[in-house]
């Protein structure tokens, strides 16, 4: 039956969770097993499509993993000149790069190591085409539809009001034309880029490119290649593969073009755990669980985006919203938690005041040494810490089948080392 196919999944998270204390905290861990999982849905979407999906590694830059990513999907794509080498180095097959502006000694070195480069504007693109086109390197123009598909979380909107990322149809339609009434300056460009979703499900990628086919189909013709960008959640158990398979065929057969995605989030998502200790426990009114995490520090996100983080074997309250949380709950409602279950806010040893994760119940009393692990860690986490107050970065480990290995452990010199 069903437990017969579950089961040996759910021994080797028992024997994963027996097992955690067994690590040095505050710990990175990676979920090998999912992280698989996740890529050979990916690796279907090609398969099925033609379309070929690159790991942003602006969300995941674990390059231990490389190696296994490079079996499902076609590359990597960066976001500036060291993730771009890291792409190179590290997985070798597909190597693009975009980025709002570049340098021009960074140019003259990603024009030897990436085989797709994205410009961000027409300025951008006329001082920086010609050299891409003499070495080889494919161009591409990022274009921004002014369609805002965000319900929330509008600093990571691309699309609102002013944003600088993306040239608008306007600009295009400004442009002096060839004798076939198609922009000049798009003479020798091969692709057109657009990112406008965060975290979101394919309604939102088929409602955005009936709006990019209108503004700027007209261009598509003249491409090979169209790059839907990323924050697509794939591998979220609710998402729509079908949709985004029919969105894919659509337009490559239309314009017979090379479609590419760029996830980050898709790839590794669920696929990591942070674990940190409770090192104290503080009433001044708010039971307050002191850990050797922190969200200003190890979980950058909770505070920037917010959000709060799932949490084993608790429920969530409260979020961390701005210095001190907004409790998503009526005080009756959260009184009736603290009574029936323990409820505790979770906070950090460094000095910041507002470096919470979130309030918390539990079904039974948390004491100092319990360790807590958080869901959902390998993404944007680790490439996005910090050593503020000097406290040290988490260690990272793999797990595979329950069983841990160390990739790395850091330490005072790594500290030390980036402001001297």
């Amino acid at each position: 039956g069903l437990w017969a196919k579950i089961q040996p999944q759910w021994n080797k998270y028992m024997t994963m969770m027996n097992n955690i204390y067994d690590i040095e905290t505050p710990a990175y861990i990676i979920d090998e097993n999912k992280l698989e999982d996740n890529l050979r849905i990916l690796k279907n979407i090609e398969e099925r499509t033609g379309c070929h999906i690159l790991l942003a590694q602006k969300a995941f830059s674990n390059y231990c993993e490389y190696s296994l990513i490079a079996r499902y999907i076609s590359g990597t794509t960066a976001s500036g000149i060291y993730e771009a080498r890291l792409g190179r180095e590290e997985m070798n097959k597909e190597n693009h790069v975009y980025s709002p502006a570049y340098k021009q000694k960074d140019m003259d070195e990603l024009v030897k190591i990436c085989d797709h480069i994205v410009f961000n504007s027409l300025s951008q693109l006329r001082k920086y085409k010609e050299q891409c086109l003499k070495a080889g390197v494919s161009v591409g123009l990022r274009i921004n539809p002014e369609f805002s598909t965000q319900q929330e979380h509008a600093i990571y909107d691309p699309c609102a009001y002013g944003s600088r990322l993306g040239v608008t149809v306007d600009k295009l339609l400004s442009e002096e034309k060839d004798k076939d009434g198609f922009p000049a300056v798009l003479e020798g460009v091969s692709g057109l880029h657009f990112h406008t979703l965060c975290e979101q499900n394919s309604d939102d990628l088929e409602a955005t490119l009936k709006v990019v086919e209108d503004k700027f189909g007209q261009y598509f013709h003249r491409m090979s290649w169209v790059n839907f960008g990323g924050g697509h959640h794939i591998t979220r158990q609710d998402y729509d593969v079908e949709k985004l398979v029919k969105c894919i065929l659509h337009v490559r057969d239309t314009y017979n073009v090379q479609v590419y995605l760029e996830p980050g989030e898709a790839i590794a998502l669920n696929a990591g755990y942070f674990v940190a200790e409770v090192l104290d426990i503080v009433d001044n009114g708010i039971k307050t669980l002191i850990l050797d995490g922190s969200a200003a520090c190890h979980m950058p996100d909770v505070l920037e985006m917010p959000y709060t983080p799932v949490l084993q074997g608790a429920e969530i309250v409260g979020n961390a919203d701005s210095c001190f949380a907004d409790c998503d709950m009526k005080d009756s409602d959260r009184n009736m938690a603290a009574q029936e279950r323990f409820t505790y806010r979770l906070s950090s040893y460094t000095c910041l005041a507002g470096d919470i994760i979130g309030d918390y119940s539990f079904d039974h009393e948390i004491k100092a040494g319990d360790r807590l692990v958080f869901n959902d860690m390998a993404i944007y986490s680790m490439v996005k810490n910090n050593t503020f107050n000097g406290i040290p970065l988490p260690s990272i480990y793999t797990v595979r089948d329950g069983k841990y290995s160390l990739v790395k452990r850091f330490g005072y010199e790594d500290f030390k080392e980036r402001l001297s």
